[in-house]
């Protein structure tokens, strides 16, 4: 793994089932002097005949995103559940992927207070808000809607907080260690007692660590699930640091909606396997 990789502290999973071919997802590094609050930009574009409609299910990241839909910017805490978007016609949605951490900055309380919730842009940043909204609706390339939200934050930059780059240090090795398999890894590897990890999380990323690890390791196992339907699910699991098969059943099905073994039968007949 390269050093970049090293420092995404998101994966690209999460859409669940074989990838819908009627909607496309494109992503866009941020500008590098914001990289360090940013993950990423996203846009998710589509065009379907008239009077037909389709839906994505999505597994959401432990991350806040900044997200214009329907000519309206919205604040969307981590969400605990999986989701279901419906689209009709043509569209476009698009959005910022802070880091996990990263928006505490900007919001100046606990991201606990958001987790599950949808705040309107203006209770953070008022009227402006609005104005960025109406601005990015009216961009026709994506480029342009990066290019006034980039400024837009960068007018808005807080202070640095060491303890953002502490939270993504953590995550990242969640995301890409295989070593790590409980919270007590993490509270050795980075000399800090686990209820001091516990309070961190909560106060930065909105959810626990044990939360974060779990869910990098269901978004893998579900893609992996999707894209090789044949697959051995037991192997999969002992791949992803499972080792009680039972856990790993209990834990993709409250998150996916189905067994590993159900799930991937739907993904073979390339049906919609889920929903919210």
């Amino acid at each position: 793994m390269s050093p970049d990789d090293r420092r995404s502290t998101t994966s690209e999973y999460g859409v669940l089932g074989v990838r819908d071919v009627d909607f496309t997802l494109d992503r866009f590094p941020p500008a590098r002097d914001l990289a360090s609050l940013v993950e990423r930009h996203w846009l998710v574009s589509w065009e379907l005949p008239a009077g037909r409609e389709a839906s994505v299910t999505l597994l959401p990241h432990p991350c806040v995103n900044l997200v214009l839909d329907g000519g309206r910017l919205a604040v969307s805490g981590v969400g605990r559940d999986r989701f279901t978007y419906v689209y009709r016609g043509a569209g476009r949605v698009f959005g910022v992927k802070f880091r996990p951490g990263g928006f505490l900055p900007f919001l100046g309380r606990p991201l606990a207070d958001i987790t599950g919730a949808v705040l309107p842009a203006e209770q953070l940043w008022g009227p402006s808000a609005s104005g960025l909204a109406t601005e990015m609706t009216a961009a026709a390339r994506v480029e342009r809607m990066i290019e006034l939200v980039e400024s837009f934050l960068r007018a808005r930059w807080p202070a640095e907080d060491p303890q953002v780059e502490l939270v993504g240090r953590i995550v990242a090795a969640l995301l890409h260690d295989r070593d790590i398999t409980r919270v007590e890894d993490v509270s050795d590897r980075f000399a800090i007692p686990p209820r001091t990890l516990q309070r961190l999380f909560a106060r930065y990323v909105g959810v626990s660590p044990k939360w974060v690890l779990r869910r990098y390791r269901l978004h893998e196992a579900a893609a992996v699930l999707a894209q090789e339907q044949d697959r051995p699910w037991a192997d999969v699991a002992a791949e992803l640091g499972y080792f009680d098969q039972s856990h790993f059943i209990r834990d993709f099905t409250a998150a996916i909606g189905l067994t590993p073994v159900a799930y991937a039968q739907a993904c073979r007949r390339r049906e919609a396997p889920v929903s919210a």
